[in-house]
């Protein structure tokens, strides 16, 4: 039996996870098992950079982090090597890095599943996620596509405009 301040540790552990979950826009769960410290340290580096927070996490306490967060749907992949990548705003930027890593690795660390918006996603989404444009590039198209209309009216009025100069 556990001792008591050990127990409390766990908890607030427990109770802070929870409130992680809850406030990340995103996250995907990954298998790690057979990555070397020195990728490890590159992936964790190039996520801290992207905002992205990532941690190795025992299967128990994120089940229950889960629970509590109301995230269902976990529970078939918390088993073995679990490590967790939370963002807060950005929900295609850790499937993106985590994806990559995973096409990288010859097998060695795989996506397990993720979530988006407190909505449990399998593994075939998040990769889904992970090959959509990023933010700025799907802004970008956005700005472009909706100037698009606005410049063919521009130019049809201009059109206009100069058939009648002419006419007149």
């Amino acid at each position: 039996m556990p001792s008591e301040s050990v127990l409390a540790q766990k908890q607030q552990f427990v109770a802070d996870l929870a409130e992680k979950l809850k406030g990340a826009a995103g996250g995907v769960l990954v298998d790690y098992k057979g990555i070397t410290v020195e990728d490890d340290t590159k992936l964790r580096k190039e996520l801290r950079e992207a905002d992205v927070e990532y941690f190795v996490v025992k299967n128990k306490l994120l089940k229950r982090a889960c629970d509590i967060a109301g995230l269902e749907g976990l529970d078939d992949v918390l088993v073995g090597t679990t490590a967790i990548a939370l963002s807060k705003e950005d929900i295609i930027i850790a499937p993106k890095i985590l994806h990559k890593k995973a096409e990288d690795s010859n097998g060695q660390f795989s996506i397990k599943k993720g979530f988006v918006d407190g909505q449990v996603i399998s593994k075939e989404e998040v990769e889904k996620y992970a090959k959509l444009p990023n933010k700025e590039t799907l802004l970008s198209q956005l700005v472009f596509m909706l100037q698009s209309p606005i410049q063919r009216f521009a130019i049809a009025i201009s059109e206009i405009a100069k058939k009648n100069e002419e006419t007149a």
